[in-house]
């Protein structure tokens, strides 16, 4: 799929704040605290699915007010669910105000008056009203509110996973994810033995990217292993276990990130380390060891590897990213699910 992009990162800087304004102008007043003249690097991607949209976007401080004039001019009434990644937002919805820190969720409507002040790199879930009507009481229990809590932090990490995988879905899968997406909202928001066993696969790959981040940060710790993936990774041993089950055990996973980490070092032709330096900084008991188990993943040596990278042809170039074309303003956008 081809998202809806804008951004402003092209323009002369005295211009960009203008432009970003006018992008948004009919859903959200902006204004900045930062004088216009020092430029404004926006960027917006927005993925338009099956009744609901997906939008990544990255700007320095900004404030927002959606009021009543603009909710008559414009009344698209999408629920959204928020997230920012780096840094807290305040919202206010109604008579309150609410800080909410970074990488906890927040829900509110496009059909009522609010304001917010949000910078950096932020997430937005919108979801149009008659395509989520299942969970609409708990959506609308939400509005103005943190989901601080557990299953707020499992709402932020799927979002996160949403963001990662979302440009490789398939365009006919939107109308399945747009289940699971509900099926996810309505675990973390309300949950319920029902409801989390509706969700059972969303959440698992929500934990098992957890489980992968947490290998990934800890390769080199020879400590990596079940109580320390459990500790960083906030599931349970058996959950882990299952999780891993067919990757053929919590060990062997391990072992296999290693090892492919090990094949990325062993590629690169300006890294000087040596190969058993490699299978030391990768926890390996010995260089016999190690070569011994990159061999049967790999179908060669460690030096088999190093000698191909230091005399091989170089990588292909990369593919160039498409150009995106459509939808002229966020409002566009909104109408598009």
């Amino acid at each position: 799929m081809t998202p809806a992009m804008f951004t402003t990162r092209s323009l002369p800087p005295a211009e960009q704040f203008e432009a970003w304004r006018g992008w948004y102008a009919s859903v959200f007043e902006m204004m900045t605290r930062q004088p216009t003249a020092e430029g404004f690097r926006g960027k917006a991607v927005t993925w338009i699915l099956n009744g609901f949209g997906l939008s990544c976007v990255s700007t320095p401080p900004v404030s927002i007010v959606r009021s009543q004039t603009m909710i008559r001019r414009d009344p698209v009434d999408h629920w959204c669910v928020g997230l920012s990644k780096m840094s807290s937002s305040e919202i206010k919805i109604s008579d309150g105000w609410s800080k909410v820190p970074a990488m906890v969720p927040y829900v509110y409507s496009l059909g009522e008056e609010a304001s917010g002040e949000r910078s950096l790199d932020r997430i937005q879930l919108y979801l149009a009203r008659d395509s989520f009507q299942t969970i609409a009481p708990l959506l609308d229990a939400a509005r103005g509110k943190a989901v601080d809590m557990p299953e707020g932090r499992l709402l932020a990490d799927y979002l996160l996973l949403l963001e990662r995988n979302i440009p490789d879905l398939p365009a006919e899968d939107g109308a399945k994810l747009a289940l699971a997406i509900q099926a996810m909202l309505g675990a973390c928001l309300a949950p319920s033995t029902d409801r989390m066993a509706e969700a059972g696969r969303q959440i698992d790959l929500t934990l098992m990217e957890r489980v992968r981040q947490a290998v990934r940060k800890n390769l080199r710790s020879p400590s990596l292993g079940p109580d320390k993936l459990c500790r960083e990774a906030a599931t349970s041993r058996s959950q882990l276990y299952r999780l891993l089950e067919g990757e053929g055990g919590v060990a062997h996973y391990i072992r296999r990130r290693r090892l492919s980490e090990s094949f990325t070092l062993l590629c690169d032709a300006s890294n000087n380390l040596s190969i058993g330096k490699v299978a030391e900084m990768l926890c390996f008991a010995d260089g016999s060891s190690f070569s011994l188990a990159f061999r049967r993943e790999f179908g060669m040596s460690p030096s088999d590897l190093r000698a191909g990278a230091v005399g091989g042809s170089p990588p292909a170039p990369p593919l160039k990213n498409a150009v995106a074309s459509g939808p002229h303003s966020f409002s566009e956008c909104l109408r598009s699910f």
